[in-house]
């Protein structure tokens, strides 16, 4: 048997990884889109590596797009078998499938107007709306910690990581001469300490694991010094200098994070009397998602929950659906919070947000999760100025903040001791994908330094041999 990498592969987005069985069955784990990379990223999403009618199932970690957002484009290119998923991540890609699509579309009108002017053939979407309806069609709904049949001789099994809302690691279980072989895709690897979610659970022992990557470098700051930072930064920018602070945050999980501690602060009295929108439709209906599965929450939400009632509202806290009440904030005076999508600000209203506040000294642009290198956050990030914005060029006069207390992956600590579930001896090797150069080279040292023997970083379209007959 084989996988075989089709993303994620030294890059960061696009999560596609193909198992084909003993049986030559082909089960694809995620199926990622490609985001931030530009015109490379456009022709990596247009076409897969392998034909989609010939895959017999999907399984999913989570909804993140840069790990399900190529899944409409599977079903419209001929893929019809079963999604396996979560209840929490199929009622997440409801929403955020259907996001993407509208995204698409209103990104196209732009960009083949520009290319129209440039003599250049227009481009079409990736996928619509109706695809979106196709691929949702297809969904099954399996629970977490019980193994499920997904292939003659194949067995899958759900272990909460707390990502976000509903992901998991993906094991499956193949038999080769009537012998198992256990595989594990850690799927993007939350960590102990979120604000919100249950820390992630052991997952069962494997010979073989594909490891995400993406802070593989790096520690994280203590988390108790978040609010405080927070707190630092509304006061310097709302305060002092009567300006508003826009903040790039995924829908899912860290945007309910930083309404959460603003809810905690607002009730300490510590908050100052000013707005605060959470300005994306996907945002609103992904924390009423939130709400309707507690059961995923920690023992500490839940506490604050029996005290002070709903953590996601609060004096003040204004959620905006609507295009034209989307436009309206940026006619509001005064200092204000303004929380919108995406993350990486690629797409969403976020990029209006930034366009319209960027070039005032009084405001901040404060960043609060991972962003690709060539993403507009990730060039924020990195001080690159100007930056473009929608075609036309932006002086970055507003104060650029980072808070990265608020990801969502586990970095090189939390990581080692989420893979210290496992016997290291009885896995026989480590793929690494999902993380970039720097990241993946520091994670693959550590993992050998702490006993782990063979760990390959996974390359783009490359097929490794696992199972039996290859030891």
């Amino acid at each position: 048997m084989n996988i075989q990498f089709f993303g994620a592969a030294e890059r960061v987005t696009g999560s596609k990884h193909l198992v084909t069985t003993v049986e030559g069955e082909r089960i694809l784990l995620d199926c990622g889109l490609f985001q931030g990379e530009g015109r490379e990223g456009d022709e990596l999403n247009r076409h897969f590596g392998f034909n989609p009618m010939d895959i017999d199932c999907v399984v999913l970690s989570h909804a993140h797009i840069d790990h399900t957002g190529l899944l409409p484009r599977l079903v419209r290119d001929g893929f019809r078998g079963p999604i396996y998923c979560n209840e929490s991540t199929k009622d997440l890609c409801g929403l955020m499938l259907m996001d993407s699509a509208k995204i698409q579309e209103s990104d196209l009108k732009r960009i083949n107007l520009r290319r129209h002017k440039r003599g250049e053939p227009a481009l079409e979407a990736l996928y619509n709306e109706s695809d979106v309806h196709n691929t949702l069609q297809l969904f099954q709904v399996v629970r977490n910690n019980q193994w499920f049949a997904v292939g003659k001789n194949t067995r899958c099994y759900f272990s909460p990581n707390a990502h976000i809302l509903g992901s998991v690691a993906i094991t499956l279980t193949f038999l080769e001469n009537d012998l198992p072989i256990t595989l594990t895709y850690t799927g993007d690897i939350g960590r102990p300490g979120d604000q919100i979610l249950a820390g992630p659970e052991a997952f069962p022992q494997s010979d073989y694991i594909i490891c995400e990557s993406t802070y593989g470098d790096r520690l994280h700051p203590e988390a108790e010094d978040a609010e405080k930072k927070l707190l630092q930064i509304v006061h310097e920018t709302c305060t002092e200098r009567g300006g508003k602070i826009i903040i790039p945050a995924f829908s899912i999980d860290r945007t309910q994070e930083i309404i959460f501690m603003l809810d905690k602060l607002a009730h300490e009295r510590k908050l100052p009397n000013l707005k605060v929108y959470v300005d994306s439709p996907l945002s609103v209906n992904a924390t009423a998602i939130m709400g309707r599965h507690r059961d995923e929450f920690n023992a500490e939400i839940l506490e604050y929950i029996t005290r002070d009632g709903n953590p996601f509202d609060f004096p003040n806290l204004h959620y905006v659906s609507k295009v034209e009440d989307s436009k309206k904030i940026n006619e509001t005076t005064g200092p204000a919070i303004i929380i919108s999508a995406s993350g990486m600000a690629e797409a969403g209203r976020i990029k209006h947000h930034i366009a319209n506040n960027i070039q005032d000294f009084r405001n901040t642009i404060l960043l609060v999760g991972y962003a690709t290198p060539d993403s507009l956050a990730g060039r924020l990030r990195d001080g690159v100025d100007p930056v473009r914005i929608f075609g036309e060029e932006y002086r970055v006069s507003a104060k650029i903040e980072t808070m990265p207390y608020f990801s969502a992956h586990a970095d090189y600590k939390e990581m080692l001791d989420y893979l210290s579930c496992q016997m290291k001896k009885k896995v026989k090797e480590i793929f690494l994908v999902h993380g970039d150069e720097a990241a993946l080279g520091a994670w693959k040292s550590r993992l050998l330094q702490h006993g782990f023997d063979n760990v390959s970083i996974a390359e783009m379209e490359q097929t490794v041999q696992i199972g039996r007959t290859n030891d």
